[in-house]
């Protein structure tokens, strides 16, 4: 295993074993779920420890289920249980003009159109009817990620994001 990159984002984490295989369950933050055995090799982290791993699976029900090269009996699997799941930033998939992966914005600054500062993209949610930043500042505050109505602007390189947003929401 090698040391940490910079250059990896996070994908998902495997859950648990599955079967006697070597498969294991996968927790995935890609949409839609199955997409994330598309993103081999996975980079694997655990304690802070890194392996890099050839991968192949499918959806199974609600789950996602992986078959990692070098694993082929459960209790290795069982040894992953908790890894984070990593992959290079090269590996995904270019997007359209004002389209972001959630990993781009988060740790950005908020900040209204009136310029009053509201803190941090800590995380992301979805809900179904549309993305919302979870945004650390003073208090947290739950700001839809609306392009247009809600948020007016992104600037990556100025690690900022200009919401219309009222700060008493």
């Amino acid at each position: 295993m090698s040391s940490p990159d910079d250059d990896l984002i996070e994908i998902g984490h495997i859950l648990a074993a599955h079967g006697v295989k070597g498969q294991v369950k996968v927790y995935s933050n890609t949409s839609p779920r199955e997409n994330i055995v598309t993103y081999s090799p996975w980079v694997l982290e655990q304690a802070g420890e890194q392996k890099t791993v050839e991968v192949t699976g499918k959806r199974q029900g609600k789950n996602v289920i992986a078959q990692l090269a070098g694993i082929d009996d459960r209790d290795q699997a069982i040894g992953l249980s908790g890894a984070r799941i990593l992959i290079r930033s090269e590996q995904l998939p270019q997007l359209e003009q004002g389209e972001f992966y959630w990993s781009q914005l988060i740790g950005l600054d908020v900040v209204s159109t009136e310029d009053q500062a509201f803190g941090r993209v800590d995380h992301m949610l979805e809900t179904g009817a549309n993305d919302v930043m979870v945004v650390q500042g003073d208090r947290e505050r739950l700001i839809p990620f609306v392009m247009d109505e809600v948020v007016k602007q992104v600037d990556l390189d100025q690690g900022q994001i200009i919401v219309e947003w009222d700060a008493e929401f």
